[in-house]
């Protein structure tokens, strides 16, 4: 029951063309892939700092 099938993606599919149309679709996957990119870099980014503060604590 808590996996989603074929048809269920195809009404997900189906709602969002309706709700969004054709045009809007790319430039909502453009915006998620960019937001998803910025989240990666930004979690890799934050644990070099922190190890970065520590090594000037300790000279």
């Amino acid at each position: 029951m808590g996996r989603i099938g074929l048809t269920e993606i195809l009404i997900i599919v189906g709602v969002v063309l309706l709700l969004f149309g054709g045009k809007k679709i790319p430039e909502l996957m453009k915006g998620l892939g960019s937001g998803i990119k910025e989240f990666k870099n930004a979690a890799k980014d934050d644990g070099q700092p922190v190890a970065k503060k520590e090594d000037e604590e300790s000279k």
